[in-house]
């Protein structure tokens, strides 16, 4: 009977268990946008004429590959990218946040579910011999021993339970985006320090040919004045010239070992390690074609949206279970108890029925000070704080694809103009020093053209270097594709990361 009456009012509450109080959560929309910037069918990315300024051409809706660095055809750049993935401290970090997360979620899921626990005593006694002996043997010194089994639920009658696991599902997700975004900023990371390194070689080259050639205009200058057509001025000028050029070697070279140490600490290694790998301004291509998302589809791409979407979530749900902790609390519990003089008949049918003790009761909160009022109203603020953050969220994910797409454009028209300066200044400077040594011309004008040209090839170099790294900043800003990884690089379970939904048919 006692069985019968605690399942009937298990069934009960289980009915009244169906509502949940609090806001259901809905996916934000995205924005109603169909561009990045004002222009955006006219960017142009012109051809600079040289290997490594090729003209590239934007293509809207074109998916991003899940490893999007191979565009660039380095095998030197996909082997360290791989080895900073798998070995980078900061991803088994992030890997570990996220096996934290989903066993929070796990055991706050738990709590959907009754407790059961066993236990037991046993005890020694010794009955004094004056008396009857309480045992049907006769024997004054008996045990008692005792085993209990107790179950304990908590009925989800309001949604609390439901909605704290909610928000801990959705806690699990963000940071399952979290390390989405951690595998992503690696990546480029790595790519922008390759490129970095490509273009501090390039600098460390284009700047020992400037000084050998300063250098040859120097012994020009020392031949002529041994015969008398210069004074020692200008000789003097020129070495000042040379020396100036020499020193901008030494901080060339200690930029390109700090480059160097930066990448052997993205790949997990100290910097005393010497990796092979070695980047070159002609080992990186530029991708023909870029792909542009849907603005629509840049929500669902971006981890960090998605993590803060997520976020906003689990903040709904705490709102819930705010609302819930105000409502009455039920609590239903049983006991089965059974004893014995012996632990070999414990169990056995002829100790007798066991004994059952069902309780049920419920709390309700009159006077707190206003507490979980309070708390309420905290969850609801830090519900519109995740919104907030959200939407900056978006906004700065909008912006980082309209300041690379600008920054492409300016950066390929800024090549295009620099391999003119530098085609136009190395002519200048050809010319310049064949009248010197022909006795036409001064040392000025040398040196005039000597700088020019110095100016011209290393931002010539720079800007090279930009379009590759402005590539790479495009691919960050619309996502990376995470979502296109055939075999995935997180060790951790990634099904918890939902994949943007399918894109509509064109």
């Amino acid at each position: 009977m006692v069985w019968r009456k605690f399942a009937a009012f298990l069934a009960l509450t289980s009915v009244l268990g169906g509502c949940m109080v609090g806001p259901d959560f809905k996916t934000p929309s995205p924005p109603e946008t169909d561009r990045y910037v004002p222009d955006e069918g006219t960017v142009n990315l012109v051809s600079a004429g040289i290997a490594g300024g090729e003209a590239q051409r934007v293509v809207h809706g074109l998916d991003i590959p899940g490893q999007w660095w191979t565009v660039f055809q380095s095998p030197q750049l996909n082997v360290l990218i791989d080895r900073s993935l798998r070995a980078n401290p900061d991803i088994a970090s992030a890997v570990a946040a996220l096996r934290v997360s989903q066993q929070t979620a796990r055991a706050q899921r738990a709590a959907l579910f009754p407790t059961v626990s066993v236990g037991g005593t046993a005890a020694q006694t010794q009955a004094p011999t004056v008396l009857s002996a309480p045992t049907a043997d006769g024997d004054f010194v008996f045990g008692l021993f005792t085993a209990l089994l107790s179950i304990n639920y908590i009925p989800d009658v309001w949604g609390g339970t439901r909605r704290a696991t909610e928000s801990a599902e959705a806690q699990a997700e963000s940071q399952c985006f979290l390390l989405e975004a951690a595998y992503l900023t690696l990546a480029s990371n790595v790519v922008v320090a390759a490129i970095t390194e490509a273009s501090l070689r390039s600098q460390i080259q284009a700047t020992q040919r400037i000084i050998a050639a300063q250098r040859e205009t120097l012994g020009i200058l020392r031949g002529q004045a041994n015969l008398g057509a210069i004074t020692g001025a200008d000789v003097a000028s020129q070495e000042a010239a040379l020396a100036q050029a020499e020193a901008t070697m030494p901080p060339l070279q200690k930029a390109l070992a700090l480059q160097r140490n930066l990448l052997a600490t993205l790949t997990g290694s100290l910097p005393s390690f010497e990796f092979a790998e070695r980047f070159e301004l002609t080992d990186l291509k530029l991708p023909a074609d870029l792909p542009l998302s849907l603005p629509a589809r840049l929500v669902e791409q971006r981890p960090d949206i998605r993590a803060a979407e997520a976020n906003v979530h689990a903040a709904a749900a705490q709102v819930g279970v705010a609302v819930a902790a105000q409502l009455p609390q039920i609590n239903l519990s049983a006991v089965v108890s059974s004893q014995s003089l012996t632990l070999g008949t414990l169990f056995s049918p002829m100790v007798g029925p066991a004994a059952v003790v069902a309780s049920g009761g419920f709390v309700q909160t009159l006077l707190d000070g206003g507490a979980l009022q309070a708390k309420r109203r905290a969850a609801q603020a830090l519900f519109e704080q995740a919104q907030a953050q959200y939407r900056s969220a978006v906004l700065t994910g909008f912006r980082n694809v309209a300041d690379t797409l600008r920054a492409l454009e300016h950066d390929a028209q800024l090549l295009k103009l620099a391999v003119d300066a530098e085609h136009a200044s190395s002519t200048s400077l050809t010319i310049a020093r064949r009248r010197l040594e022909l006795g036409d011309t001064t040392y000025v004008v040398v040196l005039i053209a000597e700088l020019t040209y110095q100016q011209a090839l290393l931002v010539r170099i720079q800007a090279q270097a930009n379009r590759l790294a402005d590539t790479a900043a495009l691919f960050q800003a619309l996502g990376g594709g995470w979502w296109n990884r055939d075999e995935p690089t997180n060790p951790a379970q990634r099904m918890v990361c939902k994949p943007p939904k399918a894109a509509p048919s064109r």
